[in-house]
């Protein structure tokens, strides 16, 4: 085969390695492959001809070997099962560390002596560990990990809440005559979220001055997420107008009659004390909530599984391919033709070309060989 026909074959290859999307070669871990192709000989090259497609880590990242958990609540003194699972282990075992980042175990061997941290099941596609007696100090972030390559980790969000413990009520000293005035005052403590405190007398709740709440939506707000504060006033009457303010921020951040505060896109540094008052003609309250912008839940993108599979596609014909030209090459190595030059007999003793043509079968004589007599 030519030099032509060698050329257009190589870049026929190359075209078709470098066309596909994310690389056509694919594999299962996301590394280099390397696939060498003997073509026979093609002149003027006369050796293999080596491609080397980059397959991209993003795209053959699978879903399977991401590992996802749930966020968990619990009251305190209680008992939190924490559970991650994982559909591809890649032969590597799972982790759970708690805020701190401490190894609480790795697969079945425990790393924190904590007797309250016991451990529930442990597969390969499986760790579920369980802390009981929960404290207030429990809450917080903890990680699940898988230790392939990369690393993938899932977050868990542990809420401890606090039970408020019984009221009591101080100011009062002893009997009141018509007309004074006492304060009295109802505290309770132990509460997460801060409890909410009502008067009654008898069995009839007391409203006078106007007291709020701040309800977060969603409870647990990650990075990303749209959020919504809601300034919940009671009284009677209810209050009218809520003024939202940012501890550290000046001026105020809204002054309206919606009591909602709405974060469209959330970012860490939206984290911080936010103040909220409502206000009535009987008076106003503030209410108060912390921020705490967690990171992000991985999800796993649905369009990385549909770039695999085209990449997949692709890589399919790349490789039919690459077996027509090897088949190709095969074939034409094996229909080559030798061409040999017949002579005419009688050429190998001829001194020169006319006499070989002369000499030679079926060409013409030179003529009737000559005689001599002597007489």
């Amino acid at each position: 085969m030519g030099a032509p026909a060698a050329s257009l074959l190589l870049l026929l290859l190359l075209f078709a390695c470098c066309w596909a999307p994310g690389g056509a070669n694919l594999s299962q871990d996301g590394y280099w492959q390397e696939q060498d192709l003997e073509l026979g000989t093609l002149a003027p090259l006369d050796e293999a001809i080596s491609s080397t497609v980059w397959s991209s880590p993003d795209m053959l990242a699978s879903q399977d070997s991401q590992p996802w958990t749930s966020d968990e609540t619990v009251v305190a003194g209680g008992t939190v099962v924490l559970k991650c699972q994982v559909k591809d282990h890649e032969d590597s075992s799972l982790q759970w560390s708690n805020p701190a980042q401490q190894t609480l175990y790795f697969g079945e061997k425990r790393a924190l002596r904590d007797n309250r941290i016991q451990l529930v099941t442990s597969t390969p596609h499986e760790l579920s560990i369980s802390i009981s007696n929960v404290a207030l100090a429990d809450e917080g972030e903890y990680t699940c990990s898988i230790f392939t390559m990369p690393v993938r980790t899932a977050k868990s969000l542990v809420t401890v809440l606090g039970i408020p413990q019984k009221p009591i009520i101080t100011g009062y000293k002893s009997s009141l005559r018509e007309k004074d005035t006492a304060t009295l005052n109802c505290q309770s403590s132990g509460s997460k979220p801060a409890a909410r405190l009502t008067w009654r007398k008898g069995d009839q709740e007391l409203h006078d001055t106007p007291t709020a709440m701040i309800r977060p939506d969603p409870p647990h707000p990650r990075e990303g997420q749209k959020l919504l504060l809601h300034c919940e006033g009671r009284g009677n009457p209810v209050p009218q107008q809520y003024l939202w303010e940012k501890e550290g921020s000046v001026p105020p951040l809204k002054m309206t009659q919606e009591s909602a505060l709405i974060f469209p896109f959330l970012n860490k540094s939206d984290s911080g004390t936010y103040g909220c008052t409502a206000t009535s003609n009987m008076g106003s309250y503030k209410a108060y909530y912390t921020l705490n912008v967690n990171d992000p839940s991985p999800v796993p993108s649905s369009s990385s599984t549909y770039h695999a599979i085209i990449g997949g596609i692709v890589a399919f014909i790349v490789f039919l391919l690459l077996i027509m030209l090897i088949f190709l090459g095969h074939y034409l190595i094996r229909h080559k033709g030798t061409y040999l030059t017949h002579e005419a007999k009688g050429s190998d003793d001829a001194p020169d070309a006319d006499t070989a043509i002369i000499n030679a079968e079926g060409g013409q004589s030179g003529g009737d060989d000559k005689k001599e007599y002597f007489i």
